[in-house]
């Protein structure tokens, strides 16, 4: 009989590339996590890795085998979870790993909202616009924009018609002239991202059903996007940010759309997770929450596109 901590170490095995890994996440000997393989194996009649002295990839089978073992996961933590709840009370603690400008400004006030109205539930944070790997990273779930292709990953979306859109303060457009179409950015300071250690300093636009790309250049650059925000209320330069990322600087007047005849990039925002987290009661309360709230803020982009 298949042994359920055996599929556990079989997951995390494979999210971590190394028995060794799994060992020590789960406070266990490296030579237990490999007879657990091993048991699991024979229980298969399947080879589920292929091992080396220096690595540990996934046969085709077991490949195959995973989805079903972190759908038999996620089955047995949402039984759990829904004997432990009382009266829909959420409880536990979940980790979220946010992008630093909306989850900070748009975001965070809505966490601490949900948090109040849920007293058992803990919320631990951690605020980066690197990718976070959900599977390896210590995190439950990951707020992220772009669209997400790998199939692995449980993504839930929030914002889907959100795009980029390029701003600056009025005072620089008063300074340097506003755009009048794509090539007069030649002209001026922009504020690309860099993520990575790559500049993305080639702003991408959808035109006519093709994508049009523009290089910018620029003398400020910071992997935080919070920051380039800053700097383009600043007066610094043009930004091409999410609309969620600005668009209470520009209810407000701090930053004002240039060229906002011109559609930019589309970058929907998910809430993605692991496989085992995807039936907690309290994600999905937190899903629900969170896509009501931006689904009202992207709207307000569509007459100006």
């Amino acid at each position: 009989m298949i042994r359920l901590e055996d599929v556990t170490l079989f997951v995390r095995s494979a999210a971590l590339g190394s028995f060794s890994r799994a060992a020590r996440e789960a406070n266990l000997l490296p030579g237990q996590v490999s007879a657990a393989i091993q048991r699991l194996e024979r229980d298969l009649d399947r080879r589920l890795f292929a091992r080396s002295t220096r690595s540990l990839r996934l046969t085709a089978e077991g490949e195959k085998y995973l989805p079903f073992a972190q759908e038999m996961l996620a089955l047995m933590h949402a039984g759990a979870e829904s004997l432990q709840s009382h009266d829909d009370a959420l409880s536990g603690e979940l980790k979220i790993a946010l992008p630093s400008d909306i989850g900070r400004h748009i975001i965070l006030p809505l966490l601490t909202e949900f948090c109040r109205a849920h007293p058992a539930l803990g919320l631990r944070l951690s605020f980066s616009d690197q990718v976070s790997d959900v599977f390896r990273d210590p995190v439950d779930i990951a707020i992220r924009y772009g669209k997400l292709e790998d199939s692995s990953y449980v993504a839930l979306p929030l914002a889907e018609e959100n795009r980029r859109v390029m701003v600056a303060a009025p005072n620089y457009l008063d300074r340097h002239g506003r755009p009048e179409k794509l090539e007069d950015l030649a002209q001026h300071h922009c504020l690309p991202f860099v993520m990575g250690g790559h500049v993305y300093d080639k702003w991408t636009f959808p035109q006519e059903g093709m994508r049009r790309q523009i290089t910018v250049k620029s003398r400020l650059l910071c992997d935080d996007a919070e920051v380039a925000r800053r700097w383009a209320i600043a007066g610094m330069g043009i930004a091409y940010k999410s609309w969620l990322d600005v668009c209470d600087d520009i209810r407000h007047g701090r930053l004002e759309r240039v060229l906002p005849q011109l559609p930019g990039e589309s970058t929907p925002l998910h809430l993605i997770c692991p496989h085992r987290k995807q039936f907690s009661p309290a994600i999905r309360a937190l899903h629900q929450l969170l896509r009501e709230h931006l689904r009202t803020l992207t709207a307000q982009i569509l007459p100006a596109i």
